[in-house]
């Protein structure tokens, strides 16, 4: 067996790290993370909002399946965009006709959801999520009188 010498012994445990994050960086590079706000959102009986989401880096998201989730909902989504449409059957009731999503925004990544009329039960947490890329953010709302 040959001794290792310390000259050689520190050169490549230094070179191991830098592969290591190396290929780390190249695997890592290039994948969306979706940012919502860090705050609550705060409405009024009858506003319109939008709860915020977006994909960074911004990628085109007109062809992915998007989900808006309450989990405290019996039927848990708000809106879903599939196949470049809202898919209105799989609305939770009191949110039909009351949440949209911008197709122009959705090119340049902004995922973020209009939600007209807004009602006392529609405070709680919102939850924005893509399937594909199995990443998430959540957006809470806060309604007042």
């Amino acid at each position: 067996m040959i001794p290792q010498t310390t000259g050689l012994h520190f050169p490549l445990k230094t070179l191991r790290v830098l592969i290591f994050h190396l290929l780390f960086t190249h695997f890592c590079k290039g994948q969306s993370h979706v940012i919502g706000p860090s705050q609550p959102i705060v409405a009024k009986v009858g506003d319109d909002i939008t709860l915020p989401c977006h994909l960074e880096p911004a990628v085109d998201a007109v062809a992915m399946t998007l989900e808006w989730m309450r989990s405290d909902l019996n039927s848990i989504f708000v809106y879903v965009w599939r196949d470049g449409q809202d898919l209105v059957h799989t609305k939770h009731p009191s949110y039909k006709e009351r949440t949209s999503l911008s197709i122009d925004e959705l090119k340049h990544g902004n995922i973020s959801l209009k939600l007209t009329d807004v009602k006392l039960s529609d405070e709680g947490r919102y939850q924005c999520y893509i399937p594909k890329l199995n990443i998430q953010s959540f957006v809470d709302l806060v309604v007042g009188e």
